[in-house]
């Protein structure tokens, strides 16, 4: 299993892709599979792991991203012979690698941070068998091995029925993820907001965050760890998820469901695959229909979004989903 290092596995904090690498190695070793973690030094597994890098590169920044990205896919590489699969979880980089080794690679594309990475995708596609994270993230010349979407530790999120009156976002503070609207969505809809995440962008925070900040109408309080996180989105009388992208996945999303806490998010990406309109949450166009939204979201059953958050995005689905994959490709069926 080849994790991302830029943060530990699993994240402390932030860390989606370590958080998802952590949840799978786990389910897999708890299912008597045999599987080496490459991650960084510091990570927390019951796999076996493997680490040259003593830290993530976002959490320690005297560490050179590049130099120790390089070093850590090759050790990976350099011991293919060692192991049926590799799963990569690192992006486009170790597609480099994989012609130089016989060992079957399977690659779970997290999402594509512009399309000048995809020639690197259409150079290894046929060799590399890549798993989407949603129907809605698939490059339309690119062949899958399949779509699993990602799962969560339920028993992390605790279901609470009887919510606090305020509204929450939760993720990056970055115009992508639509911190601004979600501020105006709160201000227009006579809500208090309360907003969680690291600060992805500094210059947009200050300009266009900072100055609703006044710890009562809006709060910002950084970002969370596990405890905090499971209070914060389970006391919310909803999750404001106004994204200005095709967002691959959302976590947070799932997360909030789990909870029992409804979603109100823009009708972009993989939203329209995660929540179900009208009944987990609400699909907006713009910020007009998510303000009208929140008048109506008390309709809504918290119970429901518990129930589909634990059908349809536990941690044991999307292990089976990928064990299946697995025999797939070492069965010589994956067509």
């Amino acid at each position: 299993m080849l994790a991302p290092i830029a943060w530990r596995t699993p994240p402390r904090h932030y860390g989606p892709w370590e958080q998802v690498v952590s949840l799978l190695t786990e389910g897999l070793v708890a299912r008597g599979e045999d599987v080496t973690l490459f991650a960084t030094a510091d990570s927390v597994t019951s796999a076996r792991l493997v680490a040259v890098c003593r830290a993530g590169y976002e959490e320690d920044r005297t560490i050179d991203a590049k130099v120790w990205e390089a070093l850590h896919i090759a050790e990976a590489f350099e011991r293919a012979s060692e192991f049926d699969l590799i799963h990569n979880h690192f992006d486009f980089l170790p597609l480099a690698f994989s012609r130089l080794v016989p060992t079957p690679v399977i690659t779970t594309i997290h999402g594509f941070s512009s399309p000048r990475i995809l020639p690197v995708y259409r150079k290894y596609n046929g060799r590399v068998h890549y798993v989407a994270v949603s129907d809605a993230d698939r490059a339309a010349d690119l062949t899958y091995l399949g779509t699993v979407h990602h799962g969560i530790d339920l028993g992390a999120f605790t279901f609470c029925g009887r919510p606090d009156d305020y509204l929450v976002f939760f993720g990056r503070i970055h115009p992508d993820k639509g911190a601004k609207e979600a501020v105006e969505i709160a201000r227009r809809a006579g809500r208090r907001l309360v907003m969680a995440g690291i600060i992805q962008d500094r210059d947009y925070f200050e300009r266009e965050i900072a100055p609703a900040v006044d710890g009562r109408a809006v709060q910002y309080v950084g970002s969370v760890g596990p405890e905090a996180r499971n209070a914060l989105l389970g006391r919310a009388r909803a999750l404001l998820h106004p994204i200005n992208f095709a967002e691959p996945f959302g976590l947070s999303v799932v997360e909030a469901m789990a909870c029992g806490t409804p979603v109100i998010a823009r009708r972009r990406g993989s939203m329209p695959e995660i929540v179900r309109d009208g009944e987990t949450g609400f699909l907006v166009s713009d910020v007009d229909e998510a303000v009208e939204a929140v008048g109506r979201i008390d309709a809504l059953s918290r119970q429901r979004c518990r129930q589909e958050a634990e059908r349809r995005f536990s941690a044991d689905r999307m292990v089976e989903d990928y064990r299946r994959l697995y025999r797939r490709v070492l069965s010589g069926s994956e067509s």
